[in-house]
């Protein structure tokens, strides 16, 4: 058990519990937490003095925080589906305090450095826990794969057969092993949704309500078609890959063969997979539907026992929402549904409820859905409570038990297979960077990956350094680093009296320091900034980062109907007629209708009343750029 060499000295905060999962098992220790990282564990009764000290109940446990690398947040272009306000809440109950986030459903799909940007623009501050993103790779965008590796992405997710959504097409398996080669020579990562084409596209699509027709359409040969495939390629190019949500059992020994023979090759499975069955599907509950399915009890046992032999690596949510009208589409055809399951807030109490009734202890849950995933994409300061690692922490009560109500659930929409159904074990509390999550205040950090030499452990794919963008601001020259924030905002005097002030101890020294630069902002320097910006509603033009960030900000604000489209246009019209300028409002996170209801409401404003606003607006702006790029 390690201690640190100062732990006599006060903490910011010390748990001090029965049963903390380190190193692999439960020990009763205090933990000592300094500037958001675990700073000494002792054993208990040692006596850590700490600004604040709590003393965890007897039926609780101090577990890490969970890693969740398969997660659709849909924002921006599909917010109505999920977003990432709805979705880093809902992961925080659930004692997830990292996730990776898919590269589609959202528009435009992470298949660029340009798009990638507007995603993080979209992102910022919203994140109730830290967020990471993967890249994407269609046909058509590899010499996308470099830029974006450069850009911190923690790897590529592509398609073996059509996704779903037509602005994220499926590779050939010439067009991946193309793909695998540059990922190879950047000691990146593919990861793969491996169903082939062909045989699903042959294979009997009846529709209607019988799951059984719908578990034909979608056949386990499919999957290990696909699989072989993967296999092969990788093999040719030594290239990292990872079978994404794996729902046949089938293929686990050729899985294990190709491990065997050195095949860079890791797999994960999901909660749906593991703790419901074909059998029990109800006629018509297109809640169930996913893709690759849900498949039989004996399918459901063997996938157990690849995750007891070790041969499947981690289990993910492969939380994909969508909306009712969606989910629920054809009134019962499985055909026509959307295929998804959101399960993020769930996915420890259902792995635990079923693990701790087939024998398996909670350190094992654990190890598939916290240390494993983090170790895939190379976040060696998660997953684990260790000196030095970051205090993301749950506080989880094991054998007290829950029935779902979906309509309880924080994810976007209220739809959820599980709803009914009792549960064991429950979060009470989870903490990030060593304070609780509160929903109101959002506090995560965008994560990006950057490249290390390999270790020694094997899901191990290098390392995030979080502080590589704020410490190449503080040592880069004046002018590259006025170069960098005049994106942000364009005021030469915020820029010039940000540059002045370097060094900055942290990413939030430097965001208070931009929130409180240049203040207040004379009219000739807002009248200036206003320029970037474009009418609310419309795009702004042009290739430049400042042009990419607004378009990213406004990604979520597209009117969901023509009704409310003109009536924006009109407020835009008469805002410019009333004033004189373009109407700014922070958009990030705001509805069409929440716009048109403040610009509504700010047309009564008189000049002077206005014009504060506008400022203030202004610095929201970007304070919020300033977090996302630097974070």
């Amino acid at each position: 058990m390690n201690t640190e060499p100062e732990a006599s000295a006060p903490f910011d905060l010390v748990l001090r519990t029965r049963r903390a999962l380190v190193d692999g098992a439960f020990a009763p220790v205090e933990l000592g937490v300094r500037d958001g990282v675990v700073a000494a564990i002792a054993p208990l009764g040692t006596g850590l003095e700490g600004a604040d000290v709590e003393t965890l109940a007897d039926d609780e446990v101090l577990l890490p925080g969970l890693v969740d690398t398969h997660v659709h947040v849909d924002e921006p272009g599909r917010t109505e589906w999920e977003g990432f306000a709805s979705a880093t809440r809902a992961a925080a109950a659930g004692g997830v305090t990292t996730i990776i986030d898919m590269p589609l459903n959202s528009i435009p799909p992470t298949v660029s450095v340009a798009a990638l940007a507007v995603k993080r623009a979209a992102a910022s501050g919203q994140l109730a826990v830290d967020v990471g993103f993967w890249g994407g790779i269609v046909p058509g965008s590899l010499d996308e794969i470099e830029p974006l590796v450069a850009e911190g992405v923690f790897g590529f997710k592509c398609f073996l057969l059509p996704s779903g959504v037509p602005e994220f097409p499926p590779l050939s398996a010439e067009e991946m092993e193309a793909a695998m080669r540059r990922i190879a020579a950047l000691d990146s990562l593919l990861i793969v949704h491996a169903e082939d084409a062909g045989l699903i596209e042959g294979a009997p699509h009846r529709g209607g309500p019988a799951y059984a027709d719908f578990l034909a359409s979608r056949p386990r040969a499919a999957e290990d078609t696909a699989i072989a495939e993967v296999i092969a390629r990788a093999s040719r190019t030594g290239a990292r890959a990872h079978v994404l949500h794996l729902s046949a059992a089938d293929s686990l020994g050729r899985i294990a063969e190709a491990r065997a023979a050195g095949v860079r090759l890791t797999v994960e499975t999901c909660p749906h997979y593991l703790t419901l069955s074909a059998e029990d599907v109800p006629a018509g509950a297109t809640a169930f539907k996913c893709c690759p399915p849900i498949r039989e009890r004996a399918n459901r046992d063997a996938l157990w026992q690849g995750l007891a032999d070790g041969v499947i690596d981690l289990v993910v949510s492969d939380h994909s929402p969508a909306t009712p009208e969606l989910k629920f589409a054809g009134d019962g055809d499985f055909e026509l549904a959307w295929g998804g399951i959101a399960s993020l807030q769930l996915g420890l109490p259902l792995v635990w409820t079923e693990a701790r009734r087939r024998g398996i202890g909670l350190e094992q849950v654990v190890r598939w859905m916290s240390e494993h995933p983090a170790e895939l994409v190379g976040l060696p300061a998660k997953g684990r409570i260790a000196v030095g690692a970051d205090a993301d922490l749950v506080v989880f009560a094991p054998e007290s038990r829950f029935t779902v109500d979906a309509t309880a659930l924080l994810h976007r929409h209220p739809v959820s297979p599980y709803d009914g159904r009792e549960l064991s074990g429950v979060v009470r509390r989870t903490l990030l960077a060593g304070e609780p999550v509160d929903r109101e205040r959002p506090r995560g950090r965008m994560l990006r990956r950057e490249p290390l030499p390999p270790a020694s452990g094997r899901l191990h794919t290098g390392a995030m350094t979080q502080a590589s963008r704020l410490e190449r601001f503080n040592g880069t020259d004046r002018e590259d680093a006025f170069a960098s924030l005049r994106p942000c905002l364009d005021v030469a005097r915020w820029c010039q009296e940000l540059v002045d002030a370097r060094p900055y101890a942290s990413v939030d020294a430097l965001v208070r320091a931009a929130g409180e630069a240049a203040s207040p902002f004379t009219a000739a320097e807002v009248a200036r900034a206003l320029g970037d910006h474009p009418r609310i509603g419309e795009r702004a033009t042009g290739a430049g980062e400042a042009a990419t960030l607004s378009r990213g900000e406004q990604a979520g604000v597209d009117p969901a109907d023509a009704e409310l489209a003109r009536a924006l246009a009109e407020g835009n019209a008469a805002y410019e007629r009333r004033f004189g300028r373009v109407f700014l409002i922070r958009a990030a996170g705001r509805s069409a209708r929440d716009i048109l209801d403040a610009l509504t409401d700010r047309l009564r404003n008189d000049d002077a009343a206005e014009a504060a606003v506008v400022a203030e607006q202004l610095r929201e702006i970007a304070v919020l750029r300033v977090k996302g790029r630097f974070s």
